[in-house]
């Protein structure tokens, strides 16, 4: 008898989206799809078990074992280095982590660069290896602000399209890494449940890049 796979899904469209795929590919609950406050959803037939939590979070459960596998932006994985397999780029949600400040403005070599961003850690690691001092402005929203109000010299943020930077006289400075969703399991739930796991990733592989 198959084991059931517990799948941690991220709130928001990104969820909605990576749903509809693992749907079309026989793994379909249609509870989820009620308007409920419920917040774990199983279909035995299918062998699956969802819950909706945080994308911030994803990382987190899939890291416990209370997820066997979820999908999380690269911008968390690189964050928060979660001890988890990365198994898929699925390709969903592009975007760029980036470099960003006020427009035509040149950073100083001399001195100590303040920067805010919600990276903290991605942030740090961009400088160190460009052997440049910073201190971190931790900021939970409208990073943007930060550089307008003299706050910080830079912000450390990912960016879409860029145009919340262009109406606010900001321009990217430099791109340091790609992000794009990532299919991601539990070390341990890999090992004990190989079989399924590697059938879902092979039927998500095909559905993604076989066609």
């Amino acid at each position: 008898m198959n084991k059931v796979i517990n799948i941690a899904l991220p709130k928001g469209r990104l969820g909605e989206k990576v749903y509809k795929l693992f749907e079309k590919l026989g793994y379909g609950c249609p509870a989820l799809l009620e308007n409920t406050r419920k917040l774990v959803f199983e279909d035995e037939k299918n062998g699956v078990r969802y819950f909706w939590v945080k994308p911030s979070d994803v990382a987190i459960y899939v890291e416990t074992g209370v997820a066997d596998v979820g999908v999380v932006g690269k911008d968390i994985l690189l964050e928060q280095n979660p001890d988890v397999y990365e198994l898929l780029d699925l390709g969903f949600g592009k975007c760029r982590m980036a470099v960003a400040g006020k427009k035509g403005e040149i950073l100083p070599l001399d001195k100590t660069i303040k920067v805010a961003t919600k990276f903290p850690n991605i942030a740090k690691k961009h400088f160190t290896s460009k052997s440049r001092e910073i201190d971190i402005i931790k900021l939970n929203g409208s990073i943007e602000l930060a550089p307008i109000l003299g706050m910080s010299d830079v912000i450390v943020d990912i960016v879409e399209t860029g145009s919340t930077l262009r109406e606010n006289d900001l321009e990217v400075f430099e791109d340091i890494v790609n992000i794009s969703a990532r299919f991601i399991s539990n070390k341990t739930s890999f090992r004990f449940k190989t079989e399924e796991i590697e059938l879902m990733k092979s039927r998500i592989e095909k559905e993604l890049y076989n066609d």
